[in-house]
């Protein structure tokens, strides 16, 4: 190798660790695909309160809804590769990754994972007049009303939406899917009887639960959650194997420095743990994880291998 060329090299690391030493040195931009007051965004507030606090520079939420989120990732995947716009999405990069026919990026390539801050399952909430008590009692009254029952979704494409695509697959059975603009708008109209269920996060479910406006027959994850600990997971309610992790991580653009990936990792990772922001995903009925960038980037993969089977399995596909 040429003097020159290691000169060059030299230079190349030098200035990646000024990078990353002085990032972030203005205003950073976080896209979120879903609307204000969803899950995701709860909990992104937390978390970008703190970074802002440590990192002493504002860090503006931009809430960029459309196509299953998607409209906000490809904002991202396409953004200058210098740390001021970044992606907070959720397990729906990884289904729109596997179902949808086209996509304007490619999750895989022109996205670099930083690390997965968070895990929860959905619930499947029902209006409290549907005449059911239990998930085999649902699964009962659909094979009775094939057709006659409809779920919502804060859009199609949505981890909500597939979460009551697998359910109603598993099932056997012949439910409707309704897409709303928002999973606010989702869950309003499950409350108001316009749909039967809903498969909403546990941070935006847990207080109508608890003020009786729905209703909770299942927790879609591998456990009970402890904040309602007498509702049992749909796997063990009456749909063996029935699993649906609804995930939150961040994303930059693929060419980011690594050395800028891992600063803003590990500063995640410190405001993870956190105990008044522990607190407060333990209120939320969310789980924290704060992973590595390269553990979270084999996750997504594996996450996106997961619902390729599922979409092969079901034929379903999105346009």
């Amino acid at each position: 190798m040429s003097s020159r060329v290691i000169a060059f090299a030299a230079l190349l690391f030098t200035a990646g660790a000024v990078g990353a030493q002085t990032y972030p040195s203005k205003p950073v931009r976080i896209l979120i695909g879903f609307t204000a007051g969803s899950s995701i965004d709860v909990v992104a507030r937390i978390l970008t309160q703190k970074l802002s606090e440590s990192w002493k520079q504002p860090v503006i939420i931009d809430n960029r809804v459309g196509a299953g989120g998607n409209v906000a990732a490809d904002a991202v995947a396409k953004a200058a590769p210098d740390g001021y716009m970044l992606l907070n999405s959720n397990a729906g990069l990884a289904i729109s990754a596997a179902f949808y026919r086209k996509l304007p990026y490619d999750a895989l390539k022109d996205l670099r994972p930083i690390t997965q801050v968070a895990a929860q399952p959905h619930i499947l909430a029902a209006n409290p007049s549907l005449p059911v008590k239990s998930i085999r009692e649902l699964i009962a009254l659909a094979k009775a009303r094939p057709g006659q029952l409809s779920f919502a979704s804060g859009g199609v494409g949505n981890s909500d939406h597939m979460a009551g695509e697998l359910f109603k697959w598993m099932a056997g059975i012949n439910i409707v899917h309704v897409p709303y603009k928002g999973g606010n708008v989702a869950l309003n109209d499950t409350i108001t009887g316009e749909v039967a269920m809903y498969f909403p996060g546990v941070p935006v479910a847990l207080p109508m639960i608890q003020a009786g406006k729905v209703k909770a027959l299942g927790v879609s994850g591998s456990k009970r959650l402890g904040a309602l600990p007498n509702v049992p997971t749909i796997a063990e309610a009456g749909l063996p194997g029935y699993e649906v992790i609804l995930w939150y991580g961040f994303f930059a653009p693929a060419a980011l420095p690594k050395d800028i990936v891992a600063k803003i990792a590990g500063d995640l990772a410190r405001v993870l743990k956190l105990p008044d922001v522990q607190e407060r995903f333990a209120a939320l009925g969310v789980d924290a994880v704060g992973s590595a960038p390269d553990d979270f980037g084999t996750f997504v993969k594996s996450e996106i291998a997961k619902w390729e089977k599922v979409r092969k399995a079901t034929g379903l596909t999105i346009d």
